[in-house]
């Protein structure tokens, strides 16, 4: 399997009036093309901030993050959003959709800064509603759907670029719990498309979906296990 992530002894530090704060104290990792890894830990273990890092939002202190063979460590703003653009498709809790767009025109959007024409874009976006299982639901504003169809449209929306990893932080935060196993049966499906899947939460069961569970805690990986190994979880 080929490395889409590869972290080397990645640090950051966040200087607070007189304090510094180690939110990151050396974390090294890999995670390989098609893997499906869940990051867990209690606030303030570092996993969002790992998460923002993964997710080029932010660069370390110090150590290397290469990415899709990028090292991206040092990179610019502007460089790191189009790396950003092309490698990676963020699904949040709160799904970060425009109110005033439609579905179909908040699936558009990161092609538009990606540089494709309106046909090409228009034609993409609604193959992958169609896919999420939104076809009637496309000219709808986000006000307009129930919580679980817009996170369909947050995961149509990170899935229009074909980017290497899908990054899902807290993706069932705001759904109850029939709605959160529909969404997690997605995930599941993107998985076995072939994307690689990065999933943040501090819940177990949701967890339990992954194949792979690292374990953050005070700022470095506590464990690092493949599901199977660990007791009480489905594999």
């Amino acid at each position: 399997m080929s490395e889409v992530i590869k972290l080397a002894d990645i640090t950051k530090f966040y200087v607070m009036g007189t304090e510094t704060i180690r939110a990151l104290n050396g974390v090294s990792l890999t995670v390989n093309n098609n893997e499906y890894v869940a990051m867990m830990g209690p606030s303030g273990s570092g996993k969002s901030t790992l998460m923002n890092i993964l997710g080029c939002l932010d660069s370390p202190t110090t150590g290397q993050y290469i990415l899709n063979n990028h090292d991206v460590s040092h990179m610019r703003d502007n460089d790191l959003a189009a790396i950003r653009n092309k490698e990676i498709g963020f699904v949040f809790q709160t799904f970060n959709l425009l109110p005033r767009l439609s579905a179909l025109e908040n699936v558009e959007l990161p092609l538009i800064y990606y540089g494709l024409g309106k046909k090409a874009r228009r034609e993409r976006a609604e193959e992958v509603l169609v896919q999420v299982g939104l076809k009637d639901r496309m000219e709808h504003k986000p006000n307009e759907l129930s919580g679980g169809q817009r996170q369909r449209v947050a995961i149509a929306r990170a899935l229009v670029n074909n980017p290497s990893i899908i990054l899902a932080d807290e993706p069932t935060g705001n759904l109850d719990t029939k709605t959160s196993i529909e969404i997690m049966a997605m995930l599941d499906t993107i998985h076995s498309n072939g994307n690689t899947v990065i999933l943040v939460t501090h819940e177990e069961d949701i967890a339990s979906y992954a194949h792979r569970i690292i374990r953050m805690r005070d700022g470095i990986v506590e464990s690092d296990a493949m599901n199977e190994q660990i007791v009480g979880f489905k594999g």
